[in-house]
């Protein structure tokens, strides 16, 4: 990896300056400096980089310090809004104090984040007309709660300075959020609609086009990438952080979905814009229809299309023509028309591609709580972003946890891009072991889950609490956690009890407590010191056999596909779950993995090659003897 004298000596330079501002003198790490120099390269040569940068490197500081002495404009693009907080309130902040530098930088999000001044406006004009059933409810009650909700809004936004729904001090329904915002789809644009010249979204736009590092999500950029619509401003460079989950997040922003929500979302946009509406209603029921038609197919991959469902299909169709036909040919409010016109467009489109289950997509339907939505996805990303991104933008790829084929599965040449794995600074096998519970049934058994419940009660208690058990579905968690309670006495929070930073800040705080959570917390868990010296991962996450994408993607690869797919996945995932426990250099603790085929499966050494270089033992009290010694150096430094 060439690197010019003047650019490598930059970018040391000013890390250690940043360094050395910490708010604790900072601390050299080799691989942070390691990367610092690789991401200054490719960003000097336009070249695309892979770095895989385990735990404590400081990753962010090795990509955030690069991109700014650069001096090019630069997208740093993340999986997590806690990672987004870090990077914008802390890192970046840090970053240009100790450089002394007047750097802009800021957070952009979509349009739908944003209270609509148009949407307000109609909304006041509706209220004094009497046209309170453009608010969609399903009963009176429930319209009478939303638009309790609405006013609370409208007063809000006479005193945010942003718009923005991060600011809210209550979390609105979807329906009271939509009826004061606007999908990107549904927006008319500020040309066309005369609150323009005052829109929140548009401002937000305005300032992200002054930032010098813009911070985004996934699904934003890969939005930018995917379609036409100017979403982020011109830029040099991107970086996606925890790169491990783009694949299935550039699957969902190159897909669509369809729900009965949206024919609700339509209608009502025709109501705002023709008085006396006359096809409203059949729109509306369009929606129901379409939902029982696909509640045949749930959580199934469809190759073909039923008789019954192409039949429905048709029916959609018409009534959305002659929404179409009728706004088109009304009077009355332009921008109102615009707007229902843009959703009718988008949804008779949607609904084209999904009823084409022959196409590059995978096609299904998804249950969540008895509601139906159709959706499509491409089964292959990587061809879309090779020509979206890769041959325009370059790009630094990283995550604690890379999947070996990451690259192949993004698109990403072995020529176009250099590869970097820099090694964690933590002692693991002096600080922690790594405990595979070989003696438990398989978790097919069905005697599996109380033997592993007991298990876990028996760490828990040796580790005085100090517990964050993660498992793989909702229900073996709240299972495990009321067994678990009983059996110990211990405090334990679930995961869905609280917002999850408020669980996280209370688990920490507790040091005798516990946490038990699902997958959405096998990373951005941060706990470092005597709070956490215990993580169980019930069992090996693999991706549900039977889930739809995933489905696809195998049958496309065929034989290939455990090694290409499921085991890369499951590997990444098992490594961000065990990567919540050592966060800092003074950290001990145990990793313990519930279930056996980590120790007898033919493919376990492709798991264990992605997990920290912990110690490993399969002899329970071995792990009980060390969870006690640290349990009582915990209490002992507690107590000084």
């Amino acid at each position: 990896m060439s690197l010019t004298v003047d650019a490598s000596q930059e970018a040391v330079k000013a890390l250690h300056e940043v360094i050395s501002a910490m708010p604790d003198g900072g601390e050299n790490r080799t691989g942070q400096f390691e990367m610092c120099e690789a991401v200054a390269s490719a960003v000097e040569r336009g070249q695309h980089l892979l770095v895989a940068a385990g735990t404590g490197i400081g990753k962010s500081m090795a990509y955030l310090v690069p991109l700014v002495v650069s001096g090019q404009k630069a997208v740093v693009a993340t999986a997590t809004k806690a990672l987004q907080d870090q990077l914008v309130d802390k890192d970046l902040p840090l970053l240009a104090r100790a450089l002394g530098l007047p750097l802009k930088f800021g957070v952009l999000k979509g349009r739908s984040n944003y209270i609509c001044r148009k949407k307000l406006a109609d909304l006041g004009a509706d209220a004094s007309s009497g046209q309170q059933q453009l608010i969609a409810a399903d009963s009176a009650a429930e319209a009478s709660l939303v638009f309790d909700e609405i006013k609370k809004l409208v007063a809000w936004s006479e005193t945010t300075t942003d718009g923005d729904r991060a600011g809210l001090d209550f979390e609105p329904s979807v329906s009271a959020w939509e009826s004061v915002s606007v999908s990107g789809r549904e927006c008319p644009g500020a040309s066309n609609c005369p609150s323009g010249s005052e829109c929140f979204a548009e401002q937000s736009h305005d300032r992200a086009a002054e930032a010098d590092v813009l911070v985004v999500n996934h699904h934003l950029y890969c939005l930018h990438v995917f379609t036409e619509a100017d979403i982020l401003p011109s830029h040099d460079a991107v970086v996606f952080d925890e790169a491990h989950t783009l694949e299935d997040i550039a699957s969902s922003a190159a897909g669509v979905s369809i729900t009965r929500g949206r024919f609700r979302h339509a209608a009502r946009a025709v109501r705002a814009a023709v008085a006396h509406s006359e096809t409203a209603a059949d729109l509306e029921g369009a929606g129901n229809i379409l939902q029982d038609a696909l509640s045949s197919h749930s959580d199934t991959l469809l190759t073909s299309l039923s008789d019954y469902l192409i039949e429905t299909v048709a029916v959609c169709r018409g009534r959305l023509d002659a929404a179409s036909t009728e706004v088109r040919e009304a009077e009355g409010d332009e921008t109102r028309r615009r707007m229902a016109r843009r959703l009718l467009d988008a949804l008779t489109e949607d609904l084209a591609r999904a009823s084409d289950p022959d196409n590059e997509d995978a096609v299904w339907v998804e249950d969540s709580g008895g509601r139906q939505t159709w959706r499509t996805a491409p089964v292959d990303v990587g061809p879309m972003l090779e020509k979206g991104l890769w041959a325009h933008t370059p790009a630094v790829l990283t995550s604690a946890t890379v999947p070996f084929n990451l690259a192949e599965r993004l698109g990403l040449s072995d020529d176009a891009h250099d590869n970097l794995a820099v090694s964690s600074p933590f002692d693991y096998r002096n600080c922690g072991l790594l405990y595979c519970a070989k003696h438990l049934p398989s978790p097919k058994d069905p005697g599996w889950a109380q033997a592993a419940q007991h298990e876990i009660a028996q760490m828990a208690v040796a580790a005085g609490g100090r517990t964050l058990a993660l498992f793989t579905s909702y229900g073996a968690m709240r299972n495990a956690a009321e067994a678990v309670g009983e059996a110990t006495g211990l405090r334990i929070y679930c995961q869905g009890d609280l917002p999850n930073r408020e669980l996280i800040d209370r688990f920490a705080a507790e040091e005798e407590s516990c946490l038990f959570a699902t997958m959405t917390m096998w990373q951005g868990v941060d706990v470092p010191g005597r709070s956490l010296s215990l993580v169980v991962i019930d069992r090996i996450p693999f991706s549900r056999p039977d889930e739809p994408l995933m489905v696809a993607r195998r049958n496309r690869l065929g034989r290939d596909a455990f090694n290409k797919i499921d085991a890369p996945r499951a590997a990444t995932l098992l490594a961000q779950g065990a990567g919540r426990l050592i966060r800092s250099t003074q950290d001990r603790g145990v990793v313990a993995v519930l279930d056996s085929r980590l120790a007898t499966a033919s493919y376990r050494h492709d798991l264990l090659q992605g997990l920290p270089p912990l110690r490993r033992t399969i002899d329970l009290a071995e792990v009980k003897t060390f969870l006690a010694d640290i349990s009582h150096s915990a209490e002992a430094a507690g107590s000084s």
